[in-house]
C-alpha cells in the first residue's frame, strides 16, 4: 500500500446461513466496480430484524463463511459481531471498527431493497455521517439514494436467498451451482438444514 493511501474496505454483513454464490458475486462486483482493496464478510451475531427466528450455530456459520471466501485474497472474515453478546446494530459495529482501524475507509454494502429501509435503522443519521453506503441495484426497486448519500451501482447478481436454500436443502435438493462446493460438503457433513 502506498504511503498515505488509506485502505478501502467494503463491509458485507449478513447471517450467511448459508453463504452462497449470490453473496460472493455481489462482493466481487462491488470490489471491482468501486475499486476497493478488500471486502470483509461480517456474519452477524443476533441481527435485530431476525429476533426470535432460529439461526444456525455461530461456529458453523463462521466456518461456512470462511470456506466460501477461501481462495480470494481480497476477501476477509471479520468476527467483530461474534465478539459481542448483545444485539448487533450496524452503528455499534462501525464505531468499533473506526476506533480499531483509523487508517481504513469503510464502505457498507447493502441491497437496493434495503435502501428503502434505511430510515428505520438504529441511529441512521449518525451512521450516515460515519460511513459511506454502497447500494447494489435490485430489479424492481427504485430507492431514494440521495437522503443517505448512497452510491448505487450495478453488479452481476444471482437471484438466490439463504432462506430459499435452507428450504431446498431441507427438501433434499443439492444446492449445486448455488453454493460453493466446499460449503455444500460442510453442510452435508454437519447435517445442517435437515430439520425444520
Amino acid at each position: 500500500m502506498t504511503e498515505g493511501k488509506k485502505l478501502r474496505v467494503g463491509l458485507l454483513g449478513g447471517t450467511f446461513d448459508p453463504p452462497h454464490l449470490g453473496h460472493l458475486t455481489i462482493a466481487q462486483g462491488v470490489l471491482e466496480t468501486c475499486k476497493l482493496d478488500e471486502i470483509w464478510f461480517m456474519p452477524s451475531h443476533r441481527p435485530p430484524h431476525k429476533n426470535g427466528s432460529a439461526i444456525t450455530d455461530n461456529h458453523q456459520r463462521m466456518k461456512m463463511t470462511q470456506l466460501a471466501i477461501d481462495g480470494n485474497p481480497h476477501f476477509k472474515l471479520s468476527l467483530i459481531e461474534f465478539e459481542r453478546n448483545d444485539r448487533s446494530y450496524t452503528i455499534d459495529t462501525i464505531e468499533i471498527l473506526k476506533e480499531n482501524y483509523p487508517d481504513i475507509d469503510f464502505y457498507f454494502i447493502i441491497g437496493g431493497d434495503m435502501i428503502e429501509d434505511l430510515p428505520n435503522w438504529h441511529r441512521i443519521d449518525e451512521l450516515s455521517r460515519m460511513i459511506k453506503f454502497i447500494g447494489v441495484n435490485r430489479p424492481g426497486y427504485h430507492p431514494d439514494k440521495e437522503r443517505y448519500h448512497v452510491s448505487l451501482i450495478d453488479v452481476p447478481q444471482i437471484d438466490v436467498s439463504s432462506s430459499e436454500l435452507r428450504r431446498n436443502l431441507h427438501d433434499k435438493k443439492s444446492g449445486r451451482y448455488l453454493l460453493p462446493e466446499s460449503v455444500r460438503t460442510f453442510i452435508a457433513e454437519e447435517g445442517l438444514y435437515e430439520s425444520n
